[in-house]
């Protein structure tokens, strides 16, 4: 259709023509995400015409064309400038049954977001929730007039009536207040400390998740029998949780946050629990679980495994191990995937680094399923399919945050001892680690641990003079290239060898290094002693 022809109409047209002449407008361009850019003064004129007609009294039914046309406009940032204001903020949340402008703060007890009298009312709703959505995600001006107008406080007052929301009502608040917290770091102290938004959501996913409270931070079994979540109920708990990453992120919170955060650890622990419609589903969501709980702090991760009613495994001290195995499963399924190990992997790799070196039950546990006993050590540790094998080999991964944290984590299981550690993954495996903790020449982490020790098979004490230290496994021997030579040509060679040394060290290809004395690397000049400078000040003889 022709934007002029359009715009022209606007002007005088009734609210039953302009709902006609904006549905063909809205069929026409339904999956239109790329404009041109010669209309693009054409369709901010749109935007503000649509405006106009929104802030008359029209039916709901125009109310809901007008909104679909501006979710339209909303795909293209450069024509949101006339919704980017406080008139066209304040119109959207009206249109959204948010308390948003002066008394934005005020939550008396009337609903934000009453029962919608018709299914066209709420469609209204919720078409008004999908704009708000995209100009907020588009429009940074439109992010500071929705601080302005006080949309957090809107939306939190919104979450006191999630018990009664309609599935998409409740997904697109979940998303903008999603949304909004992540593009205003400055919001979220708002929505923590004035809005108490941790606590709304915590009862937003309590609700969603249908959790039965056993005991102060322990909730029901879920039935192994009861069906799969419903794929609604999960779209609203991944945009709950999504908001509570944002809110939790880098937020150590005081002692008046302690019993929130031992909550959500409560209430994640339930979902790992859970399974969803699909098996993809079921892993997004034991994501989005593994994200939030490597924001709260470690020591609220004993609610994963402190479940007094369900009781737990007497060698574990009486822990209850279930949720750990989850995240332990949730690991491997992200190893053999085999792609995007930085997103993927390194927040559950992290957040069982952590678990295990705060919390011994945790580590024992994981160290038993991940590093048990050796025993054939005839096969190099980084070939094989056991887990062990596949952290090892990603520990000479190409990307250096995956590395260090496949690294780290064997090394806490090992109680971050050089000896255990090199027992496991070989030398050449783990110089990474060594080099970048400064324990080249052996020794211990600084974090202390039980002093129980782990023994060893009597394989493993049998074939242990004979496995090579580099390669971590026994060699076959191998043939000596020099057994045959002469003491002249054994010399040659050596000579040779120095030779290749020094021209590679002179055109700066290699770099000689030794080790000082507190395990760190260091130029091979500076870890010499010069004898003579030792000496320099003493008397001869």
């Amino acid at each position: 259709m022709d934007l002029n022809n359009i715009l022209s109409q606007l002007e005088t047209a009734d609210g039953e023509d302009i709902d006609k002449l904006l549905q063909q407008y809205n069929r026409e361009n339904s999956h239109t995400f790329a404009f041109e850019q010669k209309e693009e003064a054409l369709r901010s004129k749109l935007c503000q015409s649509v405006l106009t007609v929104l802030g008359r009294q029209v039916q709901p039914s125009c109310q809901k064309t007008c909104l679909e046309t501006l979710r339209i406009l909303s795909r293209d940032k450069r024509v949101l400038a006339p919704v980017a204001t406080r008139e066209g903020m304040l119109i959207l949340g009206g249109m959204a049954r948010l308390h948003v402008g002066e008394e934005g703060g005020d939550t008396n007890e009337k609903s934000c977001q009453e029962d919608a009298q018709s299914e066209e009312e709420e469609r209204v709703v919720v078409e008004a929730l999908k704009c708000l959505c995209n100009v907020v995600y588009n429009s940074p001006a439109a992010q500071q007039v929705s601080v302005d107008v006080q949309l957090a406080h809107g939306l939190c007052a919104s979450l006191r009536t999630a018990r009664t929301w309609h599935h998409e009502v409740g997904l697109f608040t979940l998303r903008l207040l999603f949304l909004l917290s992540a593009l205003r770091p400055d919001v979220r102290a708002v929505l923590r400390r004035e809005c108490h938004a941790l606590r709304l959501l915590s009862e937003v996913l309590e609700h969603t998740l249908d959790v039965r409270w056993v005991g102060p931070y322990e909730a029901a079994r879920p039935d192994p029998q009861a069906l799969p979540m419903p794929a609604q109920d999960n779209e609203r708990a991944m945009e709950a949780l999504k908001a509570l990453f944002n809110l939790t992120l880098s937020y150590t919170g005081g002692e008046e946050d302690d019993h929130q955060f031992r909550l959500i650890a409560a209430i994640l622990r339930h979902l790992l629990m859970l399974k969803t419609e699909t098996e993809d589903k079921t892993e997004e969501a034991h994501s989005h679980a593994v994200n939030l709980l490597n924001n709260l702090p470690v020591s609220c991760l004993d609610v994963l495994i402190d479940l007094p009613v369900q009781g737990g495994q007497e060698k574990y001290g009486g822990k209850n191990m279930d949720a750990v195995q989850k995240l332990l499963d949730f690991m491997e399924k992200r190893i053999d995937k085999g792609s995007n190990y930085k997103e993927g992997l390194t927040p559950v790799l992290s957040l069982l680094t952590e678990g295990s070196r705060y919390h011994r039950e945790i580590r024992r546990y994981i160290k038993a399923q991940v590093l048990p006993p050796l025993k054939d050590v005839k096969i190099r540790p980084e070939i094989g399919t056991t887990t062990r094998n596949k952290l090892v080999r990603l520990m000479t991964h190409v990307d250096m945050g995956v590395k260090q944290t496949a690294a780290e984590f064997l090394f806490v299981l090992c109680k971050e001892s050089v000896d255990n550690l090199l027992k496991y993954t070989g030398y050449g495996n783990a110089a990474g680690l060594l080099v970048a903790r400064g324990l080249l020449a052996g020794g211990r982490g600084e974090t202390q641990y039980s002093e129980d020790e782990d023994s060893d098979t009597e394989e493993y004490k049998t074939a242990k003079p004979f496995i090579n230290p580099i390669t971590g496994h026994v060699e076959e021997p191998m043939p000596n290239p020099i057994e045959e030579m002469t003491e002249e040509q054994k010399e040659c060679e050596a000579q040779k060898l120095v030779n290749m040394f020094d021209m590679l060290s002179r055109q700066n290809v290699i770099r000689p290094m030794g080790v000082r004395p507190d395990g760190t690397l260091a130029p091979l000049e500076e870890t010499l002693c010069d004898p003579h400078e030792d000496n320099s000040e003493s008397d001869s003889d």
